[in-house]
């Protein structure tokens, strides 16, 4: 205890700050997981349905900051949430420091909030989840029949 302690008195004294989670700040480009309204990895800022989804939501983004990763050349998916955040006059910041990583799974772009919202769902194709065909959701009682007509009538 005295050990961490004297440890946080020398930082303070050199003037470092300790960082809260910092594998998660890693992930999130210097953000926190809590905060994170939708995400984009390396993977899908290639995918044209994906960009195109995320674009066509540009509006649900303002009061929020969008966080892009200014590591990833030649991207113009991510020059355009560029273009389209000064039009629309949403924040948006370049993170170029370490967190900034180019791997496939890594953070392409983030949109985050000031405070905590801690949304179950982040992804991108889970935050604008494709809906489902509405001949899958309709069971038609004609073809199937009750249960009770089926239980007594015997058609399986």
């Amino acid at each position: 205890m005295t050990e961490d302690l004297s440890k946080r008195v020398e930082q303070a004294a050199q003037g470092i700050t300790p960082q809260t989670k910092p594998d998660e700040r890693r992930k999130f480009l210097g953000s926190l997981r809590e905060r994170v309204l939708v995400r984009m990895n390396n993977n899908e800022v290639k995918d044209p349905q994906l960009t195109s989804l995320f674009l066509q939501h540009i509006d649900d983004y303002k009061g929020y900051t969008v966080l892009i990763n200014g590591n990833i050349e030649d991207n113009s998916f991510l020059g355009k949430v560029e273009s389209l955040c000064s039009q629309k006059q949403i924040n948006f910041t370049l993170v170029n420091n370490e967190t900034a990583k180019t791997g496939p799974e890594d953070t392409a772009v983030l949109v985050v909030a000031k405070d905590a919202i801690n949304k179950m769902r982040i992804e991108i194709g889970q935050v604008y989840a494709p809906e489902m065909p509405k001949e899958e959701l309709n069971i038609s009682k004609e073809k199937k029949g009750s249960f009770w007509h089926r239980l007594f009538h015997g058609d399986h």
